[in-house]
């Protein structure tokens, strides 16, 4: 169940907790959502380790479709040695990915490294599989070797895979964009062979890959997805394999779950759209103005906290500049109403809760996509607030 209103210690009047359960997911619905997902996509560990730059965020990147921005302020400390990012949300992990926050410099702190792998492999219940990543041009391997075949020689049933990534580092000076795949380079191939026979006792299988940023120019972004794909299919059990094609390239999971979530967004909506228009009721041009952003950005910051959000009122300012659609000069236009004799303060205070509400709707959208795991969709955002607005504003002038 999630909720931002919490009860004191002292009890709640009667009023008060029917208010605080106005604002709180259906628990029952949301349970069965889950249960149902749960079932039908179980949930699988991906353990990352390698050196930092060896592009496991990358491979983050590759099987989940987030940002850089996204997935780098996904992981969370859960441990002293590790980190974890949940896909798509930490209330419904149906993959988990756990980062290994470094090898350590000493052998005592790779002992460390070792343990703590050793303890969470052993208490998960859950399909894993131990991803290696290699930089193509990294031959200074040893300890990732020694950390891999401690856990090989603890857990030979879990599959390894070494991933050999930034493979462009060995392309030949003419060599502008990615080749087809699987790429043939002798200096390229000569490497990899190197590293495959380096980890050959460890790993399962070994795939080339190479996972970069739009702004190094290499297409695709994710060169060599589908072979990482389809290998982790082939070593993961069955349900487990399907569970990770159907959520990484078509999953519905967002959409089912989304309603239920702006059904609680517009019980916080609705009272602030409320508040926006009777401070814009006030007949004085900008008199309230403060007032009414400082209403919208605690709006913002409320739903925030619904989709497990937590920010700052500069973060939910900056979030109503992004999606406000020209916020600042909106409002303006909406004190400047005030001036019209008569009908001014009436006209300003419709406006105000439509905007508000349509804010609230295109606020819901935007954590909706960050509760993804994906950036938020600024067009769609703003279709959103547009249509919104449409709406809000026939249905205030009617009423």
């Amino acid at each position: 169940m999630i909720s931002v209103v919490k009860a004191n210690v002292k009890p709640l009047p009667q009023y008060l907790r029917s208010l605080t359960r106005w604002f709180q997911v259906d628990a029952t619905a949301l349970a069965e959502v889950l249960a149902t997902a749960r079932q039908q996509l179980p949930v699988t560990e991906v353990l990352l380790i390698g050196k930092p730059q060896s592009g496991k965020s990358s491979i983050v990147r590759g099987m989940t479709g987030a940002s850089p921005s996204i997935v780098g302020s996904g992981f969370r400390p859960h441990t002293r040695q590790t980190q974890r990012y949940h896909y798509p949300t930490a209330d419904l992990p149906l993959i988990t990915f756990t980062d290994t926050v470094g090898l350590g410099e000493t052998p005592a702190q790779t002992e460390q490294v070792v343990a703590e792998l050793d303890h969470l492999l052993r208490e998960s219940q859950r399909a894993r599989v131990i991803i290696l990543t290699l930089k193509v041009t990294d031959f200074a391997s040893d300890r990732l070797y020694q950390v891999a075949k401690e856990l090989k020689r603890h857990h030979p049933d879990i599959p390894f895979l070494v991933a050999v990534t930034c493979l462009h580092e060995l392309y030949p000076p003419s060599q502008e964009n990615h080749p087809p795949y699987p790429p043939d380079f002798p200096d390229l191939t000569l490497a990899i062979a190197g590293l495959t026979e380096r980890f050959a006792d460890i790993s399962d299988r070994v795939v080339p890959i190479d996972f970069t940023l739009e702004e190094d120019g290499y297409t695709p972004l994710f060169y060599g997805f589908e072979s990482l794909a389809a290998t982790l299919e082939t070593v993961l059990p069955k349900a487990e394999a399907h569970m990770l094609r159907q959520l990484v390239v078509h999953s519905d999971l967002g959409d089912r779950l989304a309603p239920l979530y702006r059904q609680v967004g517009r019980r916080y909506i609705a009272p602030f759209a409320v508040m926006a228009g009777t401070l814009s009721a006030v007949p004085f041009p900008f008199a309230t103005m403060p007032v009414l952003v400082a209403v919208q950005v605690v709006m913002v910051i409320l739903l925030g906290q619904l989709y497990g959000q937590t920010l700052s009122p500069s973060q939910a300012g900056g979030i109503l500049t992004t999606i406000g659609g020209g916020f600042v000069a909106r409002l303006i236009g909406q004190q400047l109403i005030k001036f019209v004799p008569g009908v001014g303060s009436v006209l300003a205070a419709s406006w105000a809760a439509a905007y508000t509400w349509a804010l609230g709707e295109a606020a819901c959208v935007y954590f909706g996509d960050l509760m993804g795991g994906k950036t938020p969709d600024l067009e769609r955002i703003q279709e959103v607030l547009q249509d919104t607005l449409t709406s809000a504003k026939l249905n205030l002038t009617k009423s």
